[in-house]
């Protein structure tokens, strides 16, 4: 259903991993080699099965042990009681092998095209009429791996930005749209325009937002994005 390159990474184990506890429905990875940052990372598929990835020192706080039982509310709890907590999970969507070939068949729409250093001060005005909480959520750069935007009668009123993710073929997106042009369908043209873009370039698209913002998750259905899960990680003020 999805491209391989999004099932390798998520699904295929690590050769550095190993399995402490799996079962139908839940299962908890070591693995000595993740970032100090993503030391605790729980992925849960559509299909109702959540995997979680931490570190050895991670799993010796919890009180893990190689074999021993546990479901998902079990251990939330030894995280809880550790002090361990988690950042708040985000969607996952990816286009599905089917969406892909009718996104690759598609033309860019005329008022849409990419960005370069030279639209620096075209890009300073989309910033300056944006929030600073929307500039925050959506992390658009003109200085990322690939920036495309929409015009309106000659003003950029929405950008998106990519960049490769985890050093594997994917490539994470961010978009935001000024809010007198929403609902306008730009968001959903321009995401599918850098998606062309990324898959011309050997990666996968990933759009990622949290849980409650249902205007994103709204956005990605109507670009023809499918949910794979969510995902959580370690918050950078857990207590371990």
């Amino acid at each position: 259903m999805f491209p391989s390159p999004i099932i390798d990474f998520w699904l295929t184990p690590s050769p550095t991993s190993r399995l402490l506890y799996g079962d139908d429905a839940f299962s908890v990875t070591v693995d000595a080699a993740l970032d100090e940052d993503e030391r605790l990372t729980v992925l849960t598929t559509t299909d109702g099965k959540t995997r979680v990835l931490l570190t050895p020192a991670v799993a010796e706080a919890v009180g893990m042990e190689d074999g021993q039982p546990v479901d998902e509310a079990g251990f939330r709890q030894r995280l809880e009681k550790s002090g361990i907590s988690l950042h708040g999970a985000d969607n996952l969507f990816y286009f599905t092998d089917e969406a892909r070939e009718t996104l690759l068949g598609e033309p860019d729409d005329p008022s849409i095209r990419p960005l370069t250093e030279a639209d620096a001060g075209v890009f300073g005005q989309f910033e300056a009429a944006a929030s600073e909480q929307d500039l925050d959520d959506a992390s658009v750069e003109l200085d990322h791996w690939a920036v495309y935007g929409a015009f309106d009668d000659g003003r950029l009123v929405c950008a998106a930005s990519m960049y490769p993710w985890h050093d594997a073929p994917l490539a994470d997106l961010g978009v935001l749209t000024l809010p007198p042009y929403r609902g306008k369908g730009h968001a959903r043209r321009l995401v599918r325009a850098i998606a062309r873009h990324a898959i011309a370039r050997g990666h996968e698209p990933q759009y990622r937002c949290q849980l409650d913002n249902h205007a994103s998750v709204a956005l990605a259905g109507s670009a023809g994005l499918t949910r794979f899960g969510t995902w959580d990680i370690v918050s950078p003020d857990s207590a371990a």
